[in-house]
This record gives structure tokens, sequence and C-alpha cells, in this order.
């Protein structure tokens, strides 16, 4: 596994690659803004992020006077690192005191929380579940995973991931453990190009129980 890296494009943009495989970039944040808010707009207090990248995401949570406590899982710790010492844009969300940023794999920080302690999970750890940045992710986007996230929820809690394109695989593994799902299709401007990307969330309705598969 290598780390993550930088990469100044020649149109002035920073590129964050992880593991050799492109990321995101600051040119383009629409869809990582609306993964918050969607979080917000469903009323989420305390929540868990899966993946801190260049911030964006966590920043628009953070606007929200609503939020309480934000835990960021982050496998890479230069990137909290390039936030801290400036070479990105982040430390005022580093030190922002409703953040806790936890320096381990996703499924390892979603594990550690405490049954129905959280309002919302957003997972943003790869291009999607068909794009991985690491092989081993795999295992985020499959059912047994997605059931631990949902009993970490509070009934009337969300699951949010991103993802480049639709997922049927997904839209499956959420409905084992969610009682509504949704698909939400993101415009973005890439590179000159018209693009989507994809928001897959699934809902617990208050009062319903999980049962395991």
């Amino acid at each position: 596994m290598t780390g993550a890296t930088l990469r100044r494009r020649d149109d002035g943009a920073t590129e964050l690659r992880v593991n050799g495989v492109f990321v995101m970039d600051d040119r383009e944040t629409s869809s990582e803004r609306e993964l918050a808010r969607i979080v917000l707009d469903l009323g989420a207090a305390d929540l868990l992020v899966g993946g801190l990248g260049l911030g964006h995401t966590l920043r628009e949570l953070l606007t929200s006077s609503v939020v309480r406590w934000v835990v960021v899982a982050e496998l890479h710790p230069e990137i909290a690192d390039w936030m801290r010492d400036g070479t990105i844009p982040g430390a005022d969300l580093l030190a922002d005191p409703r953040t806790e940023l936890v320096l381990d794999d996703v499924r390892a920080v979603v594990e550690a929380q405490a049954p129905g302690s959280l309002d919302a999970i957003v997972l943003d750890v790869d291009n999607g579940p068909d794009f991985l940045v690491h092989d081993h992710n795999a295992r985020i986007y499959e059912t047994p995973f997605v059931q631990t996230c949902a009993e970490r929820l509070r009934p009337g809690g969300h699951l949010c991931i991103w993802s480049m394109g639709p997922s049927p695989a997904v839209a499956a593994a959420l409905a084992t453990a969610f009682d509504d799902v949704a698909e939400r299709s993101i415009p973005v401007r890439l590179q000159g190009r018209d693009e989507h990307y994809w928001i897959l969330t699934g809902s617990r309705r208050r009062g319903s129980a999980i049962v395991r598969a």
C-alpha cells in the first residue's frame, strides 16, 4: 500500500491521490459538500465521516450550529499533517472542538463507536464501490459492514455513501439494514466535461429494529 500524494495541475488545481489513484481535487467540490448537506438537512448532530480528504465535507458540516460532534476516520496521517502545516487548507477544521480525528481504518473506527450513538455515518473513502483506492475497501460496501453501520446509528439515523456511479449492489446491501434507500445523482463539471456523481443513502425509521442477515 502506498500513501497519499498531492499534485499541482497546470490549471492551478490541487489533486489528492491515494495509492496512486486520483481521489479528488479542490476545483470541483460540489458533491463532497452535497454529501454533508444531505445529512444536515436530515437534522444530524453527532456524525462519523469516513475519509478526511481535502476537508470539503467536514468544512460543510462544521458550518452548521446543529452539529455537536464529528468523528473523522482517516487512514493516511500525512493528509492531517498537510492540513496542520498549511500545505493544504484545513488547520481550522482539525482545531474545531467538535472534530475528533482518528487515524485508522474506517471499519475499525465505526466498530469502536457505541451502538446507537450516531445520527449519521458518511463514507467517502474511495471513488465508490466499483473504483476502489485499496482493494480491501470492498468490504466497506458489503452487507456485514453496512449492518454494523446501522447498529451504530440511532433510530432515525442515516448512512450516506459517495460513489462515482450508481450501484445496485450497494443499494441492495443498504436495503438489508435500512427501511428507506435512496440514490441521488449529483451533476458536476470535471475539467471541461459534464459528469454525474452519486450519493446513496440508507435511513432507519424511528422504532425500527435491525435484523442481521
